[in-house]
């Protein structure tokens, strides 16, 4: 088969190629608990962005900027020099 055929698949077919190729790899039994696993991590995803978001929309105290400077830290934003509001900014551009 020439390259150029290969190149002309749809995208339906690129997907039905994939499913064939996890379940070549990861076998039929493995493929519940490889489905319970990703839809734990998209729950700890959605759990953890929805505390942050939490905690940015209730007031932001002293005590309560440290915790907002070690969630962008987290998220790998620099918090020296930044007000309230830029942190609150940046995390959210990042949460999202």
């Amino acid at each position: 088969m020439p390259s150029s055929q290969i190149l002309s698949l749809f995208p339906n077919e690129f997907i039905i190629i994939g499913i064939i190729a996890v379940v070549l790899l990861f076998g039929a039994t493995k493929l519940p608990s490889l489905a319970r696993s990703i839809g734990r991590s998209a729950g700890e995803y959605k759990k953890g962005r929805q505390e942050i978001e939490k905690e940015l929309e209730q007031g932001v105290g002293d005590e309560d900027r440290e915790k907002l400077e070690n969630a962008a830290k987290a998220l790998g934003i620099d918090p020296i020099g930044k007000s309230i509001g830029e942190l609150k900014d940046e995390i959210r551009q990042r949460t999202l």
